[in-house]
């Protein structure tokens, strides 16, 4: 159980000016910044090669006003992005946060782009739900696996010490909440006292920890949880003892699109543009574009927990340009058939309900009624066959809640006052997305994460370090 021990002085094996705790997106961005201060930087990592839940992800990273943008030609400014996730999140979230946030991530993707020369470019052949304008930002292997790869790279690259294999356990503070430093357990059982003039919590959220998700995400408590195992809830319950405040524990990632029983994410792509999603009395039971995210509450509500996304050859050849639909095809969990009649047959389900569903998407596509949920269909984008689908059920991908943060990344006291040398980023501090699932726009996870990562990194960096 991760603990936080109190000391008036600290013994410590190794000395370090920086130890950030998470060796994903918002570690690894926090390591390059605080690196450029002068300081030595420790990353610790559970895992024994990094990737967290940047690596599960699409990779994805949503922001305005960035050099990418400019070099396609997309219009799109920080207003209308603030304006989008607020909508999305109900305006529950902190105005002047998203606004830091949305301020910083351009800042950090251009200084990742020109500083160490990962290539971003903005996906442009669709519009994510929620979002106004184009801004989803990815590398060339548009995967989270291909981000990590790089910004691993370019943390190799400078004198950084990456240590995996490595269990954070306790955060060392004296009376007054000043960080020591922290109590490192390896694999073998042997512990290591690492001293540190400031710690970074870059360590995700609680999703892989059943008694947390139970007592603030309770509708998710039996569900899939597809996010990465080491996302026990650290820095939640790191917080708690140094008596932190935490905010909008409730609120999280899922998707409701995951293939069962193969486990492997199905891209919403294949809604937005034209897909349906139905469940086995062959009707529709939501707008599909309302985002992927409350859509797992919505396919966990259904018989058996469980979906079909249906879709058509188009948007099979479109599929195919996002990894991991072509992991779902290479594994079987794809479904075509020649007709309504053979796609009933194959998914078992009543041929004059699916039907009855199709029809009712054409008439609504061509002005005929309104879809009682809110879509708005369109006619260039109907389905025809052959027809395909996939089994999906819903699942909960990583938390949004966590530590309140100031400006500069610092944790604070429900007072108000700030730790001064703790700092926390990425799934570790509050993200922007309210307090339900609902409020989670797409790419919002790594959004926090790499904006959070330089604050934090920089921040951390100006703290006086150990040898001083």
């Amino acid at each position: 159980m991760p603990g936080v021990l109190v000391a008036s002085t600290f013994s410590a094996d190794i000395e370090i000016d920086c130890l950030i705790i998470g060796g994903g997106a918002a570690g690894l961005t926090a390591a390059l910044a605080a690196s450029e201060t002068g300081v030595t930087v420790l990353v610790a990592e559970r895992e024994t090669r990094l990737s967290g839940s940047t690596a599960l992800s699409s990779g994805l990273i949503p922001a305005a006003g960035t050099k990418a943008q400019d070099h396609q030609s997309i219009q799109d400014s920080k207003d209308i992005f603030y304006t989008d996730i607020m909508e999305k999140n109900k305006k529950t979230a902190d105005p002047a946060y998203v606004q830091l946030i949305v301020q910083q991530i351009p800042k950090t993707l251009d200084w990742l782009a020109d500083d160490y020369g990962i290539p971003f470019h903005v996906l442009d052949n669709f519009l994510y739900p929620g979002h106004t304008n184009l801004r989803m930002h990815t590398v060339p292997e548009q995967t989270g696996v291909g981000l990590i790869n790089r910004l691993e790279a370019a943390v190799s690259a400078k004198d950084i010490t990456i240590v995996t294999g490595v269990q954070v356990t306790d955060i060392v503070v004296d009376n007054s909440g000043k960080a020591l430093g922290a109590i490192c357990v390896r694999p073998d059982g042997s512990s290591e006292k690492v001293a540190a003039a400031s710690i970074i919590m870059a360590c995700n959220g609680f999703g892989a920890n059943p008694d947390l998700v139970a007592e603030y995400i309770p509708e998710m408590k039996d569900a899939l949880y597809f996010g990465h195992p080491g996302n026990q809830g650290e820095a939640v319950l790191w917080g708690k003892a140094l008596g932190a405040e935490l905010t909008h524990l409730s609120g999280y990632q899922g998707h409701g699109s995951v293939a069962h029983p193969h486990g492997i994410l199905v891209t919403w792509a294949l809604m937005m543009e034209g897909g349906i999603q139905i469940n086995k009395d062959g009707v529709r039971f939501s707008n599909e574009h309302s985002g992927y995210s409350e859509q797992a509450v919505s396919v966990l509500e259904q018989a058996g927990q469980i979906a079909f996304n249906i879709f058509d050859e188009r948007l099979v050849k479109f599929g195919r340009g996002f990894d991991d639909f072509n992991k779902a095809e290479a594994s079987g969990a794809i479904i075509k058939a020649k007709s309504i009649n053979d796609l009933a047959h194959k998914l078992g389900i009543d041929l004059s309900a699916l039907s009855e569903t199709l029809t009712d998407c054409d008439n609504y596509a061509a002005g005929n009624g309104n879809d009682p949920f809110g879509r708005d269909f369109d006619g260039s984008k109907l389905l025809k066959p052959p027809y395909y689908a996939v089994k999906v059920t819903g699942a909960l991908f990583h938390t949004q809640g966590g530590l309140i943060i100031n400006d500069s990344a610092q944790i604070c006291r429900p007072s108000g006052s700030k730790f001064d040398n703790i700092f926390a980023c990425g799934g570790a501090a509050c993200g922007v997305s309210g307090p339900d699932v609902s409020g989670y726009l797409s790419g919002n996870g790594l959004l926090t994460a790499l904006s959070l990562g330089e604050i934090a990194g920089r921040s951390a960096g100006m703290i006086t370090s150990i040898s001083d």
